[in-house]
């Protein structure tokens, strides 16, 4: 090539190179809100990225005259042709919120497709109790003991969880299960959060998760309360039962830039459907504050309050019903009942230090208090006062996590690199374990102490994205300190113990096109036992490994219609559980599992959607023979979901079902908890975009159905012999409550 003509190859080529740049930009909504997530796409080069929780976002590979695509499910695509002041300026784009339509979900452009598709059924179908909260999980079946008063009891992939043992729960990162609790190990009470708040529900099943440690199990939840509210709203129900909820959200700082804050109040009141007044009543306030930080760190402060008390007729012995001694919604020992309180401090923050490195940190404290009394056996081990026990603790909780992302291009190979450190201590002052009569005498001190509780940890977790394969190697070590002062010994002494535990995961993704995505899952998890019982044992035990892998796939088959599906399968090495309603250590050995999840979403149109998941589940315990090895209340079938209708002609409401088949409730499955098929419904009328009325009818049909059932061994005072058979409570029968909102 002559010199002349090599000039202005030389400088086309040198103006290419100089032309393509990384495009800096932020994300907003049509409030000047931060969005995060949103899918930023260059229909010319390829290039992509995700914004981050401030709204921000860097594209690589971009030119003057590109094409640019920016959306994410629940608002209007926008695309734009890039120019120079996009380069020179800073770049906003504004995102119009809007129904979410599934026509429009992209399963490539999704940080994680099953995320997504908890948001939608969020939108589709808000939840409006407590309750209903972790109803959204897919596969996640609930039951309550009292009528909102004790946290649920949790069913996910074969384990009767009881109130949180093998499943972590968490709020803005902030943990909700209890270590060491006086009722048992994990026991998580949600009640603390007030629906209406909700923004976002992330979840995961299996150990396959690194920033996800103790009881991560079968799974993980993590609720993410929102930002800021866009309206203000007083809100009243009332209903049978004598029950009301009211409810206030004020939004604090309207139209301020940069800043957001709001506070609420809800108070809840109910008798319950039993013929002892429940005299149940509940009273949440929140209040949060964000701040954007010279427009790019993000902080924020969350404080919530909760307290709650209550009686209960507890559970009851079906023989009692049978021989018309009491009616379902009777009671043997009506003194029941208890009280608890919950005080959360919360900071997360988020910054991004350089292009290619982002920190989020959050830390955490909890002033929680608890008092329960329960009578399981009636005069099985005192015919005279009868069983009644007193559970008691007094807790405070810190907590911090910090967490640094780095991308990395390494030739053509995509890498993330998540590294992550954090501490929990628990502090719990005079956890109890009394026997009592009437709620008022304590006949007998059987445990009382006090429990220090240390579980530091860290992990590094890695994504790979090779073409259309995604290759992600974990690894998670804890560390747990172990401390506890029987005030019951004779001599004051402090018995210790400490363990760790590494935890090594490895998944897979590959997106075989935009509407396809395959992964599998493999890891190591665990959880800790309660401090009473690492002491008790001197160590042995202390930390059962679970090891897991899933198999599935999320297949978008037409344009409105999304279906998951995953095979799964899951061995422990010890079930090794404290008992706390009985101060014993009940060690079952090893057990497995493996099961199917289904889940098929499906909008008919703008205004009508249609879901369900369902749960094929095998539990067994290895060890023992066959016909003796079921695993007392793991579930085999599960189905649950409905019909949701959206703004249509300002009607909004649904129709939701939920099943849980027969299964064991002891290990020869010689007793059965029958399962039960319940509906549903509510209907909401808007007038003038700010003034709702609504009807809510739980359990529609009024069928007969039992909540929570046991295998109990109890006796009546009339009974010269025990007997075992289930104790159930009774199910709510048909309810109807209306409501009232108005926004401002």
């Amino acid at each position: 090539m002559k010199p002349k003509h090599l000039l202005p190859f030389i400088m086309l080529l040198v103006m290419q190179v100089t032309q393509s740049q990384n495009l800096k930009g932020k994300v907003v909504d049509e409030n000047n809100q931060p969005v995060e997530n949103a899918y930023i796409y260059n229909k010319t080069t390829s290039s992509h990225a995700h914004s981050q929780v401030n709204g921000q976002f860097i594209i690589d590979k971009t030119h003057v005259g590109d094409s640019l695509e920016i959306g994410l499910l629940g608002y209007k695509d926008t695309t734009l042709i890039l120019s120079q002041n996009n380069f020179d300026s800073n770049f906003v784009a504004t995102l119009k919120s809007k129904l979410i339509s599934l026509d429009e979900l992209v399963l490539t452009e999704q940080i994680n497709a099953m995320h997504s598709i908890a948001k939608l059924d969020l939108q589709s179908d808000p939840v409006n109790s407590s309750q209903e909260i972790l109803r959204k999980v897919p596969g996640l079946i609930i039951g309550q003991h009292a009528g909102g008063g004790k946290a649920e009891q949790i069913f996910l992939r074969g384990f009767d969880i009881d109130h949180g043992t093998d499943i972590n729960l968490s709020v803005d990162g902030m943990p909700v299960n209890m270590v060491s609790h006086a009722h048992g190990q994990g026991y998580s009470d949600l009640h603390f959060l007030i629906p209406e708040t909700i923004d976002n529900i992330d979840f995961g099943k299996g150990p396959y998760y690194a920033n996800k440690g103790d009881f991560a199990t079968a799974g993980y939840v993590d609720f993410k309360i929102k930002d800021n509210i866009k309206n203000s709203l007083v809100s009243f129900d009332y209903g049978q039962f004598n029950s009301l909820r009211t409810l206030a959200l004020i939004n604090l700082l309207d139209n301020v830039n940069s800043q957001n804050a709001y506070v609420g109040v809800e108070y809840l009141a109910t008798d319950g459907p039993y013929e002892s007044p429940q005299n149940f009543d509940r009273l949440n306030l929140i209040g949060k504050y964000t701040t954007y930080l010279k427009g790019d760190d993000k902080l924020s402060f969350t404080l919530t309050h909760f307290k709650s008390r209550w009686d209960a007729s507890g559970q009851i012995p079906q023989r009692a019903v049978d021989n018309g001694s009491i009616t379902r919604f009777g009671a043997i020992d009506d003194t029941e009942g208890g009280n608890t309180s919950r005080s959360n401090f919360n900071v997360n923050y988020f910054s991004v230090l350089n292009d290619d490195t982002k920190l989020k940190a959050s830390a955490y404290y909890s002033k929680y208090k608890f008092e329960l009394y329960s009578n399981f056996t009636f005069f099985l081990e005192d015919p005279v006062n009868g069983d009644q026990i007193k559970q008691k603790e007094d807790r405070d909780i810190y907590g911090f996590d910090l967490q640094i992302t780095k991308n990395k291009q390494l030739g053509s190979v995509e890498a993330t690199y998540t590294s992550g450190v954090g501490l929990r201590h628990d502090d719990v002052n005079d956890i109890e374990l009394s026997h009592t009569l009437n709620r008022k005498e304590t006949l007998e001190n059987i445990q009382l102490g006090d429990v220090n509780q240390t579980n530091m940890f860290a992990f590094i977790n890695a994504a790979f994205e090779i073409g259309d394969f995604t290759i992600a190697p974990a690894l998670r070590l804890d560390y747990f300190k172990f401390m506890y002062n029987d005030a019951l010994a004779t001599e004051y002494s402090t018995l210790d113990e400490t363990k760790t535990a590494l935890s090594p995961k490895l998944n897979f993704f590959y997106n075989q096109n935009e509407n396809l995505q395959w992964f599998l899952k493999t890891g190591i998890g665990f959880h800790s036992n309660d401090t009473r019982v690492v002491v008790q044992q001197q160590g042995r035990d202390i930390l059962p490994k679970a090891y897991g892998s899933d198999l599935g796939a999320i297949w978008k088959p037409f344009p409105k219609m999304v279906f998951n599906t995953a095979v799964w399968y899951l061995f422990l090495e010890q079930e090794f559980v404290y008992v706390g309603d009985a101060g014993i250590v009940e060690p079952s050995g090893k057990t497995e599992r493996y099961g199917l999840d289904l889940g098929l979403r499906y909008q008919f149109n703008d205004w009508l959607y249609f879901d369900t998941d369902a749960t094929l589940t095998h539990a067994r315990s290895v060890d023992d023979p066959s016909g003796e090895n079921y695993i007392p209340l793991a579930p085999d079938f599960t189905l649950a979901g409905g019909l949701s209708i959206n703004d249509f002609y300002n009607f909004s409401g649904g129709l939701r079902y939920r099943f849980i088949d027969d299964r064991p409730a002891n290990e020869d499955n010689s007793i059965v908890a029958e399962g039960y098929f319940v509906t549903d419904f509510n209907v909401n009328y808007t007038f003038n975009n700010n003034l709702t009325l609504g009807v809510a009818i739980e359990n529609l049909f009024d069928v007969d159905w039992n909540e929570t059932q046991f295998a109990t061994e109890s006796r009546l005072q009339n009974e010269v012999d025990p007997v075992e058979e289930i104790h159930f409570t009774p199910g709510t029968p048909f309810f109807i409550k209306g409501n009232v909102t108005y926004k401002f």
